[in-house]
């Protein structure tokens, strides 16, 4: 049974399932078009750079697949308890987040993935652009609608950078590490972020849209030289590319599990988890806050995701937006007094 979708998906369905040709009296059968019609639907498909083997008297045989997300849209690759329930792809748009909210507006399921193989004007945190080049990384925004209050949001986040790095440790030799509140580097510098943007009332979340952001195939003289914090892509880690498509596929089954467990368990298994990639325990940090530049010592992260910073020997200091600037490992001396 052919399922719903285009002709060229249709047929792109029964080559994937086929464990080798696939007659064209088959297909017209399944499908229901003309001969011709196949043919113009099979090239179409071989243009957006689907390996597809043709002969003559014998049938089509799919023999590889291209390095486009649009694969998932057809073929997720796994069974979503939530997230990429849907999967949207665009070849191009200004923001997979600004996509997602419009869908979120629009009463879209939780779940509903948007991802772009290039982003016009693609969002960072505090206004910043995130470069968002064609067909180099991964960009993509997912629809969630949690059941919590709009002061525990911050824990998605922290979830989504830990599946991150747990998508990341099956593909690189390189341990990962979260820097937060949603930065993930391997090596010390910046590979993945992630942005939360809110639909929400006092007591509760109309919905949520996270946007993720990794670097995967992008070389070093693809970086502006003016970035904030220094920069890598996998690509440049491994020293060869990634596969885009199977990266995604196993960051979306993994962030589908991590937002299932924390439905279920709650706050703490997140944060114990998020403590063990944590890039900064015990160091000294300077944290750009609304509030002016704090610095002091990693302590923890509360129960709704905050940072507490030891700011002096008596005092903690617990800060729920900002960006840590700066990272100072080994020993220092903490302001004397009480606060």
């Amino acid at each position: 049974m052919v399922r719903r979708g285009s002709q060229g998906d249709k047929i792109l369905h029964l080559l994937r399932q086929a464990q080798g040709f696939v007659s064209s009296q088959e297909i017209c059968r399944e499908v229901r078009i003309s001969r011709s019609a196949v043919w113009k639907q099979i090239e179409s498909l071989r243009r957006k750079g689907y390996g597809i083997d043709g002969v003559s008297s014998i049938g089509y045989r799919l023999s590889h697949l291209p390095d486009s997300f649009r694969v998932l849209e057809m073929e997720r690759g796994f069974e979503p308890l939530r997230i990429g329930s849907r999967i949207l792809v665009q070849e191009e748009t200004d923001s997979t987040n600004d996509d997602a909210w419009q869908l979120g507006l629009q009463g879209a399921e939780e779940g509903t993935v948007v991802i772009a193989e290039m982003q016009r004007a693609g969002k960072g945190r505090r206004g910043r652009r995130w470069i968002s080049p064609a067909g180099k990384n991964l960009y993509a925004s997912i629809l969630l609608r949690p059941p919590v209050l709009p002061s525990e949001a911050a824990l998605l986040t922290l979830m989504a950078a830990v599946e991150l790095c747990e998508t990341l440790k099956e593909t690189v030799p390189v341990a990962p590490r979260i820097k937060w509140p949603n930065d993930v580097l391997l090596g010390g510098k910046k590979v993945a972020g992630i942005l939360a943007e809110m639909h929400a009332e006092q007591e509760s979340i109309h919905f949520l849209v996270l946007g993720i952001g990794v670097n995967l195939n992008m070389t070093q003289d693809m970086f502006p030289e003016d970035l904030t914090y220094p920069a890598t892509s996998v690509q440049c880690v491994l020293e060869r590319p990634v596969e885009r498509v199977p990266f995604a596929r196993r960051l979306l089954k993994n962030l589908d599990q991590g937002y299932e467990r924390f439905l279920q368990d709650g706050p703490a298994p997140v944060r114990k988890r998020w403590i063990e990639n944590c890039a900064h325990i015990s160091d000294w940090l300077d944290v750009d806050t609304p509030k002016g530049v704090v610095r002091g010592r990693f302590a923890d992260i509360d129960e709704e995701g905050a940072l507490v910073l030891e700011v002096s020997p008596s005092r903690l200091e617990r800060i729920r937006a900002g960006d840590v600037i700066r990272l100072s490992r080994g020993k220092g001396r903490l302001p004397a007094g009480n606060g």
